[in-house]
């Protein structure tokens, strides 16, 4: 039995995000969760590179999945379906944030990183050096916090997600040459030597961990009535 469950879980991880979109539109909607527990990092840094609020982001990314499941039927497939994904994600984050009834200036020096910035454990890096990775992680947050919004959003899907300029542009509703401007920009606003050293960080900023990862399944399979299959 233990076998059969391997194999069957294995199976789910080869599926794209496609095939398991059909098999949702086909009355396996338990198999949403895979797609939360796939694009809960992305959609997590995205909302967050938007509001610079933890719980907020939490909520934006409930809420995209929420919507996302509600149009599932209307996604044809001419993007990708985390690009469709993305897109709502953002959409969801920037009408938030333009529903606040005055601007609160955040001090990046004030805002808690110790959850979100955790750098991954690494079996070939010293204590000292992972040490150093998180201090670092530290200091690229707040760097990238202090961009723009628009500087702040593009760097992040491009720079920190690894999206292409076309699902960039895609995503914010941008042409190519804008996003491309946007991201030379946010670039010219950190620091070189600072730029220079994110490479091998950048990857571990702005984590969201197991524990929130299931509580934004948990929420979003009981506002859509769907029971979880535990899949994760």
């Amino acid at each position: 039995m233990a076998s059969a469950v391997l194999v069957q879980q294995a199976q789910r991880e080869d599926w794209s995000d496609e095939e398991v979109v059909k098999r949702v539109l086909d009355g396996e909607t338990a198999l949403y969760e895979l797609l939360m527990r796939r694009h809960n990092q992305r959609l997590y840094r995205v909302a967050r590179a938007i509001l610079r609020d933890d719980a907020e982001a939490e909520d934006v990314m409930q809420d995209a999945y929420v919507r996302a499941y509600q149009n599932l039927a209307s996604f044809e497939g001419r993007a990708k379906f985390v690009t469709w994904l993305t897109r709502i994600a953002v959409h969801e984050a920037l009408t938030r944030s333009r529903r606040r009834v005055r601007f609160q200036a955040v001090d990046p020096a004030d805002e808690s990183h110790g959850e979100i910035m955790q750098s991954l454990p690494s079996s070939v890096r010293s204590p000292e050096q992972q040490a150093y990775d998180r201090e670092l992680a530290v200091v690229l947050e707040k760097a990238v916090s202090s961009l723009s919004e628009d500087h702040r959003l593009v760097f992040m899907l491009r720079d920190v997600e690894g999206m292409t300029t076309e699902e960039t542009a895609h995503c914010l509703n941008l042409t190519e040459e804008n996003v491309k401007v946007r991201l030379h920009r946010a670039r010219a606003g950190l620091r070189k030597r600072l730029y220079r050293v994110v490479g091998a960080t950048a990857s571990r900023c702005f984590q969201f961990h197991a524990v929130r990862c299931d509580r934004v399944v948990k929420n979003v399979f009981a506002t859509l009535g769907i029971r979880a299959a535990h899949l994760g």
